[in-house]
């Protein structure tokens, strides 16, 4: 078979626009209907709003969900904790940094690295024990490791990365 340099192009060219065109479009972000709780800037490419991507609470929960069961050392015995996945979220938001600022709602922060997120781990807590929870018992959003699950999540950088009262997230390069 002989090959010729414009056939070569053309089957560049072919396998460009079927990869381009079967890749799945990420789904345009809905605008808040209730109360935002949670606002998410920085390098994304999906954004519903002036700020960037806004939240409220049925949008977070309409996100698939994943949750467990562990005892943290801020509260009293094992609760179960269910909540959207950190790492679907900033897929959502079409996230392209290497590092989150995750900050409370009295202004305090801390830096996670993306590159230390799992599939499911952290969640971004919404429930704990099957009820939402209020700001006085550090609602309405909790960055949450299952701490129970080994000595990997045991660990003061973790503990660190547990920020409740979230209410923004900044994704910078």
């Amino acid at each position: 078979m002989i090959h010729h340099p414009f056939t070569s192009r053309i089957a560049a060219f072919s396998a460009f626009l079927t990869l381009a065109l079967g890749a799945p479009a990420m789904a345009e972000l809905a605008t808040p209907a209730g109360e935002v709780i949670l606002t998410i800037d920085g390098a994304i490419t999906q954004t519903n709003s002036a700020e960037g991507a806004t939240f409220d609470m049925d949008m977070l929960q309409a996100l698939p969900a994943s949750g467990f069961d562990t005892s943290t050392t801020w509260t009293e015995g094992i609760n179960r904790y269910d909540g959207v996945p950190l790492k679907v979220l900033l897929d959502a938001v079409g996230a392209t940094g290497g590092t989150i600022t995750a900050t409370a709602l009295n202004n305090y922060s801390v830096q996670i690295p993306i590159d230390v997120l799992e599939d499911t781990v952290p969640i971004v807590a919404y429930h704990i024990d099957g009820e939402t929870f209020s700001r006085r018992d550090k609602g309405p959003l909790w960055i949450v490791f299952p701490y129970d699950a080994g000595p990997a999540y045991q660990t003061e950088l973790v503990y660190g990365w547990s920020i409740w009262q979230l209410s923004k997230l900044t994704i910078e390069d």
